[in-house]
């Protein structure tokens, strides 16, 4: 029987006129593939998006700040601690984590040098542990070297506390031991099927309170946008993130990590499928959802089809997105005569095209209909 490793996630995506992923000078992001310019958006730009709608469908919000000290103090403060004392409560933050003498490096404004990851409900968890503290706080706080006070290994735990996104995309914290958590998704760039060429709109804005003679624009600018088919690719390590939560379990995941492994992987999913940079959103409205999905459950390693776009797409008369269909397919049909089909455990798909597309396995209705099946596949020993 062959055991679920990764699930290859391959979306087709058509964005109309959009903006969604900017460089430093306010132009979509590019890159050139297979001599040809693409658009292209970041795996940073479209992964905070699923981040974050993993977070609110599971209920387990998280934040990756610099700012610990000053939301701990605020927590403080809400509780009728003086400002001073809850101020220096969250230097002790900084003061007795890590292993270090010196605690954590602090910049001047308060806040950390290190970028922390943690639960949202970690934060009101320091805030109780330095409530605790409280007197031994008090009587460090008008020192220029204040000693550390917080007991250093509660202290370090509640920071390098694990929730749902995480578990997901991993955590580098070099500075606190055992912080360090191995991300289990890896999300490549989008980029458009075909070759682009960025489009420049220049705008004015009306000034609403003109003087009746007066008829010039308020304000005159330019921007850049482009539009196309992007494909889409990531790649999650099921195995990985069972390994992950069973952490230090001689007998191996329970039942109940099986079954939170299973969860966080359809939500991931679902998300994936979803999720939508914000970039200039307000002005564009590029609302759309994926034309086409494949999902495979393997058991030998992560396949990523987008070699199949290294020859850009040529639009026809129904445009770019068909023919996309038809070279995605094509290409897998290859990968798997090549390959082999060993290592696929399940593999489906399922989208706008009514005509069947050979190589991507068995058709399906909807989205979450696919997503179920991959999930099952994936996670045979969880029950629906």
């Amino acid at each position: 029987m062959m055991t679920p490793k990764y699930i290859d996630v391959h979306v087709l995506q058509t964005l109309p006129y959009n903006n969604v992923n900017r460089d430093d000078l306010g132009s979509p992001k590019t890159l050139v593939y297979g001599g040809t310019p693409r658009t292209r958006v970041s795996s940073q730009a479209w992964k905070r998006p699923v981040r974050l709608m993993v977070e609110d469908q599971l209920g387990e919000p998280a934040a990756r700040t610099r700012r610990v000290p000053g939301h701990v103090s605020e927590r403080l403060q809400k509780r009728g601690w003086p400002k001073e004392l809850a101020d220096a409560a969250g230097r002790q933050i900084l003061r007795s984590a890590g292993e270090k003498e010196t605690g954590l490096k602090g910049e001047k404004d308060g806040s950390s040098a290190a970028l922390f990851y943690l639960p949202i409900s970690a934060l009101d968890d320091l805030a109780d542990l330095a409530a605790e503290h409280r007197d031994a706080i008090a009587a460090e706080a008008g020192k220029k070297k204040p000693d550390a006070v917080l007991p250093k290994d509660r202290l370090n735990e509640l920071i390098t506390e694990r929730n749902a996104s995480i578990t997901l995309f991993g955590r580098m914290l070099a500075e606190i031991p055992g912080a360090g958590v191995d991300g289990n998704v890896q999300f490549a760039h989008a980029f458009t099927t075909h070759g682009t060429d960025p489009e420049i709109d220049f705008f004015t804005a009306v000034d609403d309170l003109n003087k009746a003679d007066q008829h010039g624009s308020g304000h005159m600018n330019s921007a850049e946008f482009s539009a196309g088919v992007f494909y889409r690719y990531a790649c999650l390590d099921i195995a990985g993130l069972t390994r992950g939560l069973a952490g230090d379990k001689v007998s191996g995941p329970s039942a109940d990590d099986l079954e939170y492994a299973a969860r966080l992987t359809g939500s991931f999913l679902a998300a994936f499928l979803s999720a939508l940079p914000s970039g200039k959103q307000n002005s564009t409205a590029a609302n759309s959802l994926p034309d086409l999905v494949y999902l495979a459950v393997r058991s030998d390693r992560p396949i990523s089809l987008a070699p199949a776009f290294e020859s850009p797409v040529r639009a026809e008369a129904e445009g770019w997105a068909v023919p996309s269909f038809r070279r995605l397919a094509d290409h897998s049909t290859k990968i798997r005569r090549l390959w082999g089909t060993g290592g696929i455990v399940f593999d489906g798909y399922a989208g706008v095209e009514e005509k069947p597309l050979t190589g991507l396995g068995t058709a399906t209705d909807s989205y979450p209909e696919l997503i179920s099946s991959a999930v099952r596949a994936a996670f045979p020993e969880v029950r629906a």
